[in-house]
Parts: structure tokens; sequence; C-alpha cells
């Protein structure tokens, strides 16, 4: 599989990364520094998301496009959102049609309710970044798949995922090698389009 990963320096990004090489995909990676890759793809796009020509040139003959970007901040309070509708303008003109990308799950989170209150004061503007992320990509034509994920950590992968459509009872923790499994899988199997899904560990 023709393989973009947009976010390859990230935390989760650098896992993603390793995983579709380790599976034999041909992955172009998009990332604003490319000597923090700490992995060798196939090529390498350098540059803002937000450019609609490095962002044509990173997408072109892609068989899926996986994105992760956080959402914004004080500084840059709508760069997810921003380099979001660009990713779209640029498959959208290229051709390209399968779209992945991560979100925080509990921008629709509503329990626990003191827990839920707390990080949406404290995110505001990621979680309101994200949302609008959220809107871009559903109202798009293309294949997509927007992937919620829960309390991220570093630790060794489990293999215990879940996936849900509907609000999550207790949410687990979930590893970034488990996140980087799963969203490759998605890419993989073709499945799961036009939806929003809640990922957690079991």
């Amino acid at each position: 599989m023709n393989l973009t990963l947009i976010g390859s320096t990230g935390r989760t990004g650098r896992h993603v990364l390793t995983e579709a090489l380790r599976r034999g995909h041909r992955v172009t990676a998009f990332t604003r520094d490319a000597a923090a890759l700490r992995a060798r793809p196939h090529a390498v796009v350098e540059g803002d998301g937000r450019d609609p020509e490095r962002m044509r040139a990173a997408v072109a003959g892609a068989d899926a496009v996986i994105s992760i970007i956080n959402g914004g901040d004080g500084r840059d309070p709508h760069r997810a959102a921003q380099a979001t509708r660009t990713i779209i303008q640029a498959m959208t003109g290229t051709g390209a049609r399968r779209l992945i990308t991560t979100t925080p799950y509990p921008i629709v989170a509503r329990k626990p309710y003191l827990l839920m209150w707390l990080l949406h004061r404290l995110l505001a503007t990621p979680y309101a970044d994200a949302r609008d992320l959220e809107r871009a990509v559903s109202a798009s034509d293309l294949d997509w798949t927007i992937v919620r994920l829960t309390r991220l950590t570093d630790r060794p992968a489990t293999g215990a995922v879940a996936i849900s459509r509907g609000p999550l009872a207790k949410p687990r923790a979930l590893t970034r090698s488990d996140v980087a499994s799963t969203l490759l899988d998605i890419a993989e199997e073709g499945n799961l389009s036009g939806m929003a899904v809640n990922v957690h560990g079991r």
C-alpha cells in the first residue's frame, strides 16, 4: 500500500511509521522537521501542513492517508482544522480517497462528569480545534474515518483494543503502539468508512 503519514515525528506518529514500514508499506512521511524522523520512510515531504503545494506532493498517489495532528494552542489555535482542510483539498485535487484521522475521545465524552468538565476547561482551545477538524472531515466527499483516542501511554503494546461507535462506559488507557496497529488495520481493511469511532484499551 502507498501510505502517506502526516504527523510522522509526533509521539504517536513515530509508532505508526515504524509499524507501517514493518508491514511492508511504502510510506511518504510528511513532517515539519525531517531531521526528527527516527525511521527511514521511502519518501519525505517537509513543510507546514497548511501549505497546499507541499501537501499535494505528499498525498499524490496515496492509497491511504493517516493524519495525526494535535489540536491548536494559544499561539496557533486552529492549526489542526486548517491543516486538515488543506489535506482534504489536496486529496480531492490529486484523486486520493482514503483518509483516517485522529482526535481525542473527550471532545464527545460526558462521563465522568467532573473529569470531563475539567478537561474541557483546561483544553478548551485544542478541543475546539479538534471538533472543527471533525466537522471538516465529515463534510468532505472522501472515504474517511475519524478515530477518537483515549488516554494514550508509552507502554508496550498489549493488543487489547476496543472500538465503539457509542459512548464508552469506562475508557481505559491505550498504548501508542496499539494505536499504530489499529490505524493501520483500519487503512488495510478499508472498513469503518464514513464513521467516527471511539477507541480505548480493554
